[in-house]
């Protein structure tokens, strides 16, 4: 008889050692797939960012960042990203560098390789003619010069006027907005003629 209590015992605690070993083994391999996604994406930080954007010597803008995280996958450099998780300024300069507009939010990626540059949270643009659009997003097409975004919009004109819409697309100087949904508070200034 003690050879098959001994056999009972046994059997079950085979099976337990065998599921411990094999539990040990997932975990190790979750380990290893952590540590091949970390070596893919090395960071590089940047504090105090102050960018000077120029071509042919004419300064086009100026980006001022508390922090900059470069990531770089190296096998595949078209997926490599700037985040400024701190938030970001963005100055456009016009040819004569006077201050054409401007861009501030609580955060932002640029899609280097795709130049595109996704602005997220307390997002306020201002246009040369002095609009202001606020969002929640910001998507500037640096490849089809245009700007958007796919959350509702909010526009104070310069001449008092204020636009609401769901979405917005525009060009990137923000001077041809077109509106989805778009409710509006229009003020006239023109008297009837009678």
């Amino acid at each position: 008889m003690r050879s098959g209590a001994k056999q009972r015992l046994l059997l079950p605690a085979l099976l337990l050692s065998m599921l411990l070993l094999n539990a040990c083994d997932n975990d190790l391999k979750k380990i290893k797939e952590l540590s091949a996604k970390q070596s893919v994406n090395p960071v590089q930080q940047t504090t105090g960012v102050d960018l000077i954007y120029s071509d042919s010597a004419k300064v086009k803008l100026r980006m001022l960042a508390p922090l900059l995280l470069q990531l770089q996958d190296p096998k595949n450099p078209a997926k490599d990203y700037d985040q400024m998780p701190k938030g970001v300024t963005i100055i456009f300069y016009d040819s004569t560098r006077m201050e054409s507009g401007s861009i501030v939010a609580d955060s932002a990626i640029n899609h280097t390789f795709a130049k595109v540059i996704e602005f997220h949270k307390n997002v306020v643009a201002k246009n040369a003619q002095g609009d202001t659009f606020k969002s929640d997003e910001l998507i500037w097409d640096q490849a089809k010069k245009v700007m958007y975004s796919n959350k509702p919009v909010l526009v104070n004109m310069m001449t008092g006027d204020v636009v609401r819409g769901n979405t917005f697309t525009s060009d990137e100087k923000l001077t041809h907005p077109i509106f989805g949904k778009s409710t509006a508070t229009l003020y006239v200034t023109d008297t009837p003629a009678n």
